[in-house]
C-alpha cells in the first residue's frame, strides 16, 4: 500500500482500540466505587479509633483532598480499568495492522503471540497488585512513633495506576524478544550474549518506570523481567536448533557456498520429438524497421 493508505489503515485500527478502551471504560465506571475500595484494600488502614488495626504496627488514613477530586478519581480508575480488560482488542488490532506485512508462516506464529500477550498483560498487572500491599507496608513503616499518617486518596491511586500499566508493559518486552527470533531478526545465541547489558537494561528501566522510589518496587519489577528474559532467550535457543535440524545451510555464513544436489535423475515417460526436415525460414524483417538498423547491425 501507499504512505497514505497506510495512514488510513493505522487510523482505522487506533479508533477501534480507542473505541473498545471507551467501552470499558463506560462499564468501569459504573462499577467505580467497587474499584476504588478493591484498590484502596492493600493500604493497612486505621480503625475507627485511629490506630493500627491488629497485627498491624503503623496504619494510613486515606482522604480526598480537593473537590473535584473525586470525579478525577473515578475517571483515572475507570480508564485503566478499561485499558486492562480491552487488551484482548487492542493486541489484536496491532496484529491486524502488522500482519500485511509478514509472510504466511509468521502471521501463524503471530496468532500465538497474540495468545499469549493477553495473558502476559493480565498477568503483570495481577502482580503489581500483589505486590502493592508489601511496597505500601514497607513505605509507612518509616513513619515516626505517634505520627498519624494522613494519605490522599489520589496519590495512592496514581501509584497504583502506574504500576498495573508499567508491569503489564514490562512483561510484554520477553515476549518481543521470541517474536523477533521467529522471524530471524534475532538468534537466541546473540540474545543469551547480551544477558549483561540487558540485566543492566531491565534494572535502570524498572527503576525509571516505577513510581515510587523504593528499591522493593524496583526489584519486584526488574526480578520477573529478568526471569522472562532468560525464558524468552531459552525459547529462542530451542527454536534455533529446530530451524537448523530442518534447514542444512542455516549454519552457513553469507560468503560460503551451500552443498548443491547436481545429481541427474532419469525421467520415465519421455515422449520424443522428431526434428523437421527443411528448417523454417527466419521472419522478414519489416521495410521500415530495416532502413533504421546501421551498417553494424
Amino acid at each position: 500500500m501507499a504512505l497514505a493508505d497506510h495512514l488510513r489503515e493505522l487510523r482505522s485500527r487506533l479508533v477501534k482500540s480507542v473505541l473498545a478502551i471507551l467501552l470499558f471504560t463506560i462499564i468501569a465506571a459504573y462499577f467505580n466505587k467497587p474499584l476504588i475500595d478493591f484498590l484502596t484494600a492493600p493500604l493497612p488502614q486505621c480503625g475507627p479509633d485511629g490506630k493500627p488495626l491488629p497485627g498491624d504496627t503503623n496504619c494510613a488514613s486515606v482522604v480526598n483532598i480537593g473537590l473535584l477530586t473525586p470525579f478525577t478519581l473515578v475517571l483515572k480508575v475507570s480508564l485503566t480499568a478499561g485499558l486492562v480488560a480491552a487488551t484482548p482488542v487492542w493486541l489484536y488490532q496491532l496484529w491486524k495492522f502488522v500482519s500485511p506485512g509478514l509472510h504466511k508462516h509468521e502471521r501463524r506464529y503471530s496468532l500465538t503471540f497474540l495468545g499469549a500477550g493477553t495473558p502476559l498483560f493480565l498477568a503483570g498487572a495481577a502482580f503489581a497488585y500483589l505486590v502493592m500491599p508489601l511496597t505500601a507496608q514497607m513505605l509507612i513503616s518509616f513513619t515516626a512513633d505517634h505520627v498519624s499518617n494522613i494519605l490522599p486518596v489520589e496519590d495512592y491511586l496514581d501509584v497504583v495506576t502506574r504500576m498495573v500499566v508499567v508491569f503489564g508493559l514490562g512483561f510484554e518486552f520477553p515476549l518481543f524478544l521470541v517474536m523477533l527470533n521467529v522471524i530471524g531478526v534475532l538468534t537466541g545465541k546473540r540474545l543469551l550474549g547480551w544477558w549483561r547489558a540487558m540485566v543492566m537494561a531491565i534494572t535502570v528501566f524498572a527503576a525509571f518506570a516505577t513510581p515510587s522510589a523504593d528499591p522493593l518496587t524496583m526489584l519486584a519489577l526488574a526480578a520477573p523481567m529478568w526471569g522472562l528474559y532468560f525464558l524468552a532467550v531459552g525459547i529462542s535457543v530451542l527454536n534455533d536448533r529446530r530451524r537448523l535440524r530442518r534447514n542444512p545451510d542455516a549454519g552457513l555464513d553469507d560468503d560460503e557456498a551451500s552443498q548443491v544436489d547436481l545429481s541427474v535423475d532419469e525421467v520415465d515417460g519421455a515422449e520424443s520429438v522428431a526434428a523437421s526436415a527443411t528448417p523454417a525460414a527466419p521472419a522478414p524483417v519489416p521495410a521500415a524497421r530495416h532502413e533504421q538498423m546501421d551498417d553494424i547491425t
